[in-house]
């Protein structure tokens, strides 16, 4: 008789919402985060930040077996109540649960766990960006590279003392970082964004933000081939670790 694989129990984070006219088209962040990893999970949605927590933040009991904390139009030194809130919730659950950062979620968890986030002095990071593996992980596969896309302003700037770079860029040398003794990894990139999904959002940025000539070649570079069923399959394996 073949062996079932457990099903966990993820819950997912959510830190923010798409714009109101793309929700339609491609759903909310819990939305694309449940395509991105598929039905082997049982998942519960909290919106942190309309403040609702999970019930397990006192206890190691019960709850969660991981957590997902989604991308978010907030920045992490917005000085929103929550904000605090969520870091002490990632510090309190570090080594208990599995935890995921994608994003706003990547950023949040440097800063929970002594690194820091700022704006990034080389502008925005839009399009399908193409990060260099710097080391092989159990859940990662033996590849090179992964193009994944992106929409950030802020990044991380000085990792914390537990992380190790997975995955890093000229543009962003703290792409992808795993915290061995944390049980926790964390993605600067969206894996979860649809690239037309990514390419509306490179529209609807003004011009102070984003000149024509970037702009034209975020959504260029969104033709090209993506790796999101891949960093799909990494997180699962991690997760299922």
């Amino acid at each position: 008789m073949p062996v079932l694989e457990k099903r966990m129990k993820v819950g997912i984070l959510q830190t923010g919402r798409p714009p109101a006219h793309l929700v339609a088209g491609y759903g909310d962040y819990p939305a694309m985060l449940r395509r991105l990893l598929g039905d082997r999970h049982d998942y519960s949605i909290f919106d942190v930040q309309g403040n609702q927590w999970p019930q397990e933040r006192e206890s190691d009991r019960g709850g969660c077996d991981a957590y997902v904390i989604t991308g978010s139009a907030a920045g992490v030194h917005d000085g929103q109540p929550w904000i605090e809130t969520l870091g002490d919730f990632l510090r309190e659950r570090a080594g208990k649960s599995k935890l995921v950062g994608i994003c706003f979620g990547h950023q949040v968890m440097a800063e929970a766990f002594g690194g820091r986030v700022e704006r990034a002095r080389i502008g925005w990071g839009l399009g399908l960006h193409r990060y260099r593996l710097r080391c092989q992980t159990a859940w990662t596969d033996p590849v090179e590279d992964i193009a994944i896309p992106v929409s950030h302003q802020d990044q991380v700037v000085e990792k914390p003392p537990a992380a190790r770079i997975i995955a890093s860029s000229h543009f962003t040398p703290f792409a992808v970082l795993e915290y061995p003794s944390l049980g926790a990894i964390s993605f600067q990139c969206h894996p979860e964004f649809d690239p037309d999904f990514a390419a509306e959002l490179v529209h609807i940025r003004p011009p102070e933000q984003v000149d024509q000539k970037q702009r034209n070649q975020a959504l260029a570079s969104l033709q090209g081939p993506h790796d999101n069923p891949r960093l799909g399959q990494w997180i699962n394996r991690f997760l299922m670790s």
